[in-house]
């Protein structure tokens, strides 16, 4: 039955910490809800938000100063008139089904999640026993597609929209005004004892005429957030992806970093940026891709990499500070030719980086398929591919052990692999929310192994919530979608258009 499937892990990210005294932990998003996890053993230290807990206020300390106002009184009510009209309170429902995006900061601090339906950007403090602390809920007008850190941990996030914004990570309690809504405000300031001659005196009083008209006529409220964020840049087409980087600056008698921000679309644009508060200027642009790009990685260990990948059979290597392609590597080696792929996400991860030779991995999931291709990057920017890993369902997220050479990957539980669409006839028994996989020692090539562990047994015995018969349309909607953003053609004649 339907009724018994788990929602399946669609966000991991481990929270390493750099402070003493605090314990690493693995958090995920699954369905409407967050877990964390104890990264040594597995145990499932806090949910958010909780079972009945009002979510768009799951705990006082997720209350947004800037758009609400002081609490309402509460009225003593006498014990007896509050027995007679006891009435079982219903648990409201999540304003959202599930959480698209999930991040942490650099210093494993905060982390920063994205809730699908109301598409605000939620920032929580993980405490000492891993509980989630709501800081902050910030809406947005559009929703957001990508969500990554600037220098000193400020938020930088693109929309599908095509706007790139910037916000501090920790709001403000002032409220902004927008230059829309100042505008609104702004008063005449000329009067008949400022305006002497006899065409400026016509003007001002069609001027105040019209001024009265607007003000008798409802005014629309401007759809704007009030909390403090900046526009950095735009895009005609959906964006897809944003990255951010520093490299060091070319005049070598300068010790000051360069930044840039990298955005991705839609059509097939790679857009190279300055950093804030240069972000107007256009370095350059990697042209290469035939179809929409869907996922960009820059390696920490080669800040001047760009690995892109989207609708197109291929990832491509770039030396992006001069929008040069160094290498083109094929992606589904032995596929059949017709079949279009996606590419879902790329990681990079630098294995044994205390060794003297560490390994530079690549990985690439796929939409829709259960199957992690696994590449190496030396320093000239080429890729070498190595087998394959397949995991049990369609891969939905993968994070590294910051420890050891195991890596994490959570799978689609519920859909057969290889679809998108059609469910599994019954759940799986134990749940496989999540697998472990470590890399073998010695050979030339990578090979994985299967290599369940404490915390991967855990988390799948203790499982997540039930996804209803209801949720199963959204269910697809919410985890695959990147097909949505392939151009469709309509034969010789319409070559030009697209859906």
């Amino acid at each position: 039955m339907a009724e018994n499937f788990q929602h399946p892990i669609q966000g991991l990210q481990f929270v390493k910490r750099k402070t003493g005294g605090s314990r690493d932990v693995l958090v995920a998003s699954a369905g409407a809800k967050l877990y964390s996890y104890a990264a040594e053993s597995g145990q499932r230290l806090s949910v958010w938000p909780q079972d009945g807990a009002d979510s768009s206020t799951a705990n006082d300390a997720g209350s947004n100063p800037e758009t609400e106002g002081p609490p309402e009184k509460k009225r003593k009510v006498d014990p007896l008139e509050k027995k007679e009209s006891a009435v079982p309170e219903k648990k409201k429902p999540a304003a959202w089904s599930h959480i698209p995006i999930l991040t942490s900061t650099p210093d494993g601090e905060y982390v920063v999640a994205l809730t699908g339906e109301d598409k605000s950007i939620r920032v929580f403090q993980i405490e000492e026993d891993g509980a989630f602390q709501e800081l902050s809920a910030r809406p947005m007008p559009k929703r957001p597609c990508s969500i990554t850190f600037m220098d000193k941990n400020e938020i930088l996030l693109g929309d599908k929209f095509g706007d790139v914004y910037s916000m501090p990570l920790i709001p403000s309690a002032e409220v902004r005004i927008s230059k829309a809504s100042a505008q609104q405000k702004k008063q005449i300031a000329a009067t008949n004892l400022t305006v002497h001659t006899r065409r400026n005196l016509k003007s001002l009083e069609m001027q105040k005429q019209q001024a009265a008209k607007k003000a008798e006529q409802p005014q629309e409220p401007i759809d704007e957030p009030s909390f403090e964020h900046q526009l950095l840049l735009g895009h005609v087409s959906l964006l897809t992806d944003v990255a951010f980087v520093s490299i060091p600056s070319p005049d070598p008698s300068s010790a000051r970093k360069r930044s840039y921000i990298l955005s991705a679309d839609r059509d097939e644009h790679i857009r190279v940026s300055r950093g804030p508060p240069q972000a107007h200027i256009i370095e350059n642009y990697c042209l290469g891709h035939t179809s929409f790009i869907s996922s960009l990685c820059i390696p920490t260990w080669a800040p001047e990499i760009l690995i892109s990948g989207g609708g197109d059979p291929y990832l491509l290597v770039w030396n992006w500070t001069a929008g040069q392609v160094l290498h083109k590597v094929p992606l589904m080696e032995g596929a059949p030719e017709a079949k279009e792929v996606a590419v879902r996400s790329i990681w990079a991860s630098s294995l044994g980086s205390d060794s003297p030779n560490p390994i530079c991995l690549i990985l690439v999931a796929l939409e829709g398929n259960p199957t992690l291709q696994t590449f190496t990057l030396s320093p000239n920017g080429t890729l070498t591919t190595h087998k394959p890993l397949l995991a049990s369902g369609n891969i939905l997220d993968v994070q590294t052990h910051p420890n050891n050479n195991t890596i994490f990957i959570s799978t689609d539980n519920i859909r057969e692999p290889g679809s998108t669409q059609d469910w599994r006839s019954t759940p799986a028994t134990p749940h496989s929310l999540l697998q472990t996989f470590t890399l073998k020692q010695g050979g030339k090539t990578l090979e994985w192994e299967s290599a369940p562990d404490a915390l991967s047994s855990s988390i799948n015995a203790t499982g997540t919530s039930i996804v209803s018969v209801n949720a199963q349309k959204a269910q697809n909607n919410a985890l695959y979608g990147l097909e949505n953003l392939r151009k469709k053609m309509y034969g010789d004649d319409d070559a030009g258009s697209v859906l």
